[in-house]
């Protein structure tokens, strides 16, 4: 009885603005509720959003130490690699250096064992015209022996790999064979300041050279075939 009394009532023409306005500060009052939700909500999520971001910026900080750390760590490994490539280095090439030594070494004395042989052989007829007895033949032949030796090692560092400089070759043979002929020559009969004295130390002279330089140009002849053979290798070893 009394709603239909004050529905009578609003619905008065009278009190029609009244109603309208009513309805008008319900709308008005949702509207607010609804956006004060919407604000609620938007906070809600501005708060997540900001927790979400500090949680991101966490990580990022814990992230980047770890890039850190990891570079530390890489850079270290790369210190190791480096050092161990380097004494690895150091030893290959201190272990390949001794192995060409000796093998230079082995060269040499092959070398010499070639030149003093050809150089005895090619020295014996004229030692077996000279000495008189076993003795002295052999005492010549050994000295023969051991100045070819160290004509081979030092034909093999001089020539090196140049086996075609035939001037090379034999001014080498020359050389030694000039030095060993005229020391001969010094240590005979001492000179005197007449003229067959001269002419004799010119005669002898002449003839130890020519028998030296011979005696040097077979052991030459022969280390220059070995090298051309490849029986010996010239100096330095080729790799």
């Amino acid at each position: 009885m009394v709603g239909e009394e004050v529905e009578a009532l609003l619905n008065r023409r009278e009190n029609r603005p009244l109603l309208d306005g009513l309805n008008e500060a319900s709308r008005r009052v949702e509207t607010a509720r609804a956006a004060l939700a919407e604000i609620d909500r938007r906070e809600a999520d501005n708060a997540r959003v900001k927790e979400e971001i500090a949680r991101l910026e966490s990580r990022e900080a814990e992230i980047a130490q770890t890039q850190r750390e990891l570079l530390e760590a890489r850079s270290m490994v790369e210190e190791a690699e480096r050092s161990l490539s380097s004494n690895m280095g150091n030893y290959r090439s201190g272990e390949i250096s001794e192995m060409d030594k000796e093998a230079e070494r082995w060269e040499s004395v092959k070398a010499a064992t070639v030149s003093s042989i050809v150089g005895t052989l090619a020295g014996l007829p004229i030692s077996l015209y000279q000495e008189t007895n076993s003795v002295q033949l052999a005492f010549h032949l050994a000295v023969i022996f051991v100045s070819c030796a160290l004509f081979g090692v030092t034909f093999r560092y001089t020539i090196r790999r140049d086996l075609d400089n035939i001037q090379l070759k034999t001014g080498t043979s020359a050389a030694f064979g000039f030095v060993k002929g005229l020391a001969v020559l010094e240590a005979g009969s001492p000179l005197q300041l007449d003229t067959d004295t001269l002419l004799s130390h010119a005669t002898d002279g002449t003839v130890y050279v020519s028998e030296n330089v011979f005696i040097f140009l077979s052991a030459a002849v022969a280390l220059d075939y070995c090298f051309k053979m490849r029986f010996l290798s010239p100096f330095p070893i080729k790799k």
